[in-house]
């Protein structure tokens, strides 16, 4: 550490170990997580005895209703009376159906992401002139505050780049003379360039990491003129070069995954942002949740479940060796021994999930521009006897999920492993400014649900008579 008196630089002697002793468990650690096992334990027949929505969610699986939304709405059930009915999944932004989204965007020869987040901010379809004016916006908040990237991007780099990504946001606090204003104004502007400015500091991230692994380094701008899956794609690949096919199909997953309801990590934005905290710490909360592989992690699995069986079956067309090794995945036999079929099943979908009905037609697109269509053939063949073989052991109907296909199309695009949740971050940004900005319209009190306490009252004991 140094201080800066009247000789100048001083050098104070602080202690150092090394990154090893740092990280290790003593003895000790483990004596008291004993004592911690034998205290912490909660039967599970006790949140039925006192009615507790444990996970938020009734005993149907379904969410507990706590909150009002206008952004948006996942279908996956109808209701009856008392009787939840299976219908095929529907996803809506501010009411439209996402579908006719990235329709309209097609048939219009355009990208249609920004479109989606102008929507999801402001609840209105923009005009042309509206769209044209909030893309010069954002290009014009794209750049980086002078010296960022050098001095916090390129400091410490590891190969999680979700961690790293949470460090540069909330890092990027220290930078905003008005980073605890939370007035309507301020915190758009926050939400505006935070979007715009996490797919560099993403893949700068990625880059810096590669670099220590002795893989060279090279940075590009952004360009102003280019859509955000095109800066993608412009920023990761070293020539800078892509197709209008690829970058179509990403801006279609980047709609998709723009916003999804009431998710782990839209809450936790609600829930922080509640408390009256500034938006970095909201978005960097929204992000620590999003890491966890139950929530943003799942295509990286499925796509090591594909890796796997590929290289273990020889015929890609054999179906009877593809249902031996599906069978052999829930018997918990293969894999990651689990019991799951990754990418297949939703908390809310039923009968489809809308998201990766939409998103496999450009899979296969990418994949025969990419001359793997024999692979994306494999997808579909899995796909469909998983289907049946996970109906004779659940009792709800069974999907594929957007998480099957996703992880194949961005390995296709040449995203490394490392950026997979990371681009799932860089296009739900879109959504936790949403809900970032509807959580201060409406929030007028900090989100504090109610905890039974199931400990015994016990007596203080002095420390001579333990």
């Amino acid at each position: 550490m140094r201080t800066k008196g009247k000789g100048g630089l001083h050098f104070m002697s602080i202690n150092q170990i090394s990154k090893e002793k740092y990280c290790r468990i003593t003895p000790q650690i483990e004596s008291l997580l004993s004592r911690w096992s034998e205290r912490s334990y909660i039967e599970p027949e006790l949140y039925e005895k006192y009615d507790v929505k444990r996970g938020l969610r009734n005993a149907n699986g379904r969410g507990v209703l706590a909150s009002l939304t206008r952004i948006s709405e996942v279908k996956g059930y109808t209701v009856d009376d008392v009787d939840t009915i299976p219908c095929e999944g529907v996803l809506y932004y501010r009411g439209i159906d996402v579908r006719d989204l990235v329709n309209g965007a097609i048939n219009d020869h355009r990208f249609g992401f920004e479109e989606t987040y102008y929507l999801l901010l402001f609840g209105e379809l923009p005009t042309a002139e509206q769209l044209a004016d909030f893309r010069q916006m954002l290009a014009d908040y794209q750049s980086l505050p002078k010296n960022f990237v050098r001095d916090v991007v390129m400091k410490a780099p590891t190969k999680d780049m979700m961690n790293t990504l949470a460090r540069s946001i909330l890092t990027l606090y220290c930078y905003d003379d008005k980073a605890n204003d939370t007035s309507p104004a301020n915190v758009l502007r926050q939400c505006l360039q935070l979007t715009v400015n996490t797919p560099q500091l993403a893949i700068y991230s990625y880059l810096a990491y590669r670099n220590t692994e002795g893989d060279g380094l090279y940075l590009h701008a952004p360009k102003p003129e280019l859509s955000m899956a095109e800066n993608i794609l412009y920023l990761l690949r070293e020539d800078r070069k892509f197709t209008a096919r690829e970058a179509q199909a990403l801006d279609v997953a980047l709609i998709l995954h723009a916003d999804h309801g009431s998710n782990n990590s839209t809450f936790t934005n609600h829930v922080v942002g509640s408390s009256g905290t500034d938006t970095y710490s909201v978005m960097t909360a929204s992000l620590c949740s999003l890491k966890g592989p139950r929530h943003g992690g799942a295509n990286i699995k499925a796509m090591e479940m594909m890796d796997e069986m590929k290289a273990k079956i020889s015929d890609w067309k054999d179906e009877d060796a593809v249902r031996a090794y599906l069978t052999d995945i829930l018997d918990k036999k293969a894999f990651d021994r689990s019991g799951l079929i990754y990418g297949m099943g939703h908390a809310v979908y039923s009968l489809s999930d809308p998201r990766a009905e939409v998103l496999r037609n450009y899979v296969a697109q990418v994949s025969e521009e990419k001359g793997r269509s024999d692979e994306m053939e494999l997808y579909r063949t899995v796909e469909r006897i998983a289907k049946e073989l996970l109906t004779g052991h659940t009792s709800r109907p069974v999907a594929v999920n957007v998480d099957f296909y996703s992880g194949f199309l961005y390995n296709m695009l040449g995203l490394p492993t490392e950026l997979f949740t990371p681009l799932f971050a860089i296009s739900r940004m879109a959504g936790w400014s949403a809900h970032r900005m509807e959580e201060l319209s409406v929030g007028t009190k900090i989100i504090r649900p109610a905890c039974k306490c199931i400990e015994k009252r016990r007596p203080y004991i002095p420390m001579d008579q333990r």
